[in-house]
């Protein structure tokens, strides 16, 4: 990996927990990938934990070489950003693996009252397939080559072992 750090958190990132948290966690995941899928619960059992201290930042790395699906549920996910529930969808995302074809991503674009017809057209012209290519771009810039990849406050934390080791990352950022 690049001894370079994630680009600054900015207003078109998607956060969750505290605005002003102490600590960021960024990460660089594919809604398809078994790993992502499997990190997402132990990543909630980390920002619950320190609750109001540390915030996520998730940005779109989908492995389209071995993830067929992975790039149109990056849109979906962006779709549904853009009517405001980019986490719904993304619980949901997880959720759903493996079964990420569009009717599956209607059905539940349709279970999180989106404008289904909104959120179509925007799929069908590709419309937020720049904003994921450029996530992917910056996790080019960043070296990263598998997801989930996790960043600390700018720091890479390697997960490769267990995500306990971002809960211990966490901590360590969190100490004066």
């Amino acid at each position: 990996m690049s001894d370079s750090i994630p680009n600054p958190v900015s207003s078109s990132d998607h956060i969750r927990g505290a605005q002003d948290a102490t600590v960021t966690i960024v990460e660089y995941g594919d809604f398809e990938c078994p790993n992502c899928k499997q990190a997402a619960p132990a990543v909630a059992v980390i920002m619950k934990h320190f609750e109001g201290r540390v915030r996520l930042v998730f940005r779109h790395f989908p492995l389209e070489e071995v993830h067929p699906h992975a790039l149109l549920a990056a849109e979906a996910a962006e779709a549904a950003a853009a009517q405001g529930r980019f986490w719904e969808m993304h619980d949901r995302l997880f959720d759903s693996q493996p079964r990420l074809q569009l009717p599956r991503l209607r059905e539940l674009a349709t279970d999180l009252e989106l404008d289904l017809k909104r959120f179509s057209e925007e799929l069908r012209d590709h419309v937020h397939v720049p904003r994921v290519r450029e996530d992917v771009a910056e996790g080019r810039r960043l070296a990263v080559r598998h997801t989930p990849t996790f960043y600390v406050d700018g720091a890479l934390c390697d997960v490769s072992f267990g995500v306990q080791l971002l809960e211990r990352a966490v901590e360590k950022a969190l100490r004066p």
